[in-house]
């Protein structure tokens, strides 16, 4: 298996609400997630650079990399049994102001905190994802996930940076 790289983008509404994709493709058919995309590796494209790309070219949300704090790097193992991913999760400074049109990848909505536990949602995110970022998205976070079928779930914190970025 190869590894591929790929940026979520954590983006709230004014009134602090989640925006996220309920995800018409593969990985995550069905589920909701928050926004993202792979890296454009042949360009040399960084993190940073992709998070602003994918929040303009999902949402038509203008960001530049200063509006973002990098708060995770996760390595999952065995995705779906079919990749390895490197994911780097950004927090977003910047609110959207409405609920974007419905693109090709899928439908949006806003949804509380409380509400996302509710939904349909990838285990990865269910079971680290979303604690990563209650606890730390003020901070830093490497973490590394076993997701091969074989196995039960496993997350693993390998550091942790703490610091507060100011992100209301």
């Amino acid at each position: 298996m190869q590894y591929k790289i790929s940026v979520l983008i954590f983006i709230r509404n004014e009134q602090g609400e989640f925006l996220m994709l309920q995800r018409k493709k593969a990985p995550n058919q069905g589920l909701w997630s928050p926004i993202g995309g792979k890296l454009e590796m042949e360009t040399g494209e960084s993190p940073y650079q992709c998070a602003v790309r994918e929040t303009y070219e999902e949402i038509g949300l203008k960001i530049e990399t200063s509006q973002l704090h990098l708060f995770c790097m996760i390595a999952e193992k065995a995705y779906e049994a079919s990749n390895h991913w490197l994911m780097f999760l950004f927090d977003c400074k910047v609110p959207i102001p409405k609920l974007p049109e419905t693109i090709e990848e899928g439908a949006f909505s806003f949804f509380s905190r409380d509400e996302i536990n509710t939904l349909p949602i990838p285990e990865t995110d269910r079971n680290g994802l979303w604690d990563i970022y209650d606890k730390y998205r003020d901070s830093f976070v490497s973490a590394r996930a076993n997701c091969q079928p074989s196995h039960p779930l496993e997350i693993v914190v390998e550091q942790i940076i703490e610091g507060s970025q100011g992100i209301p």
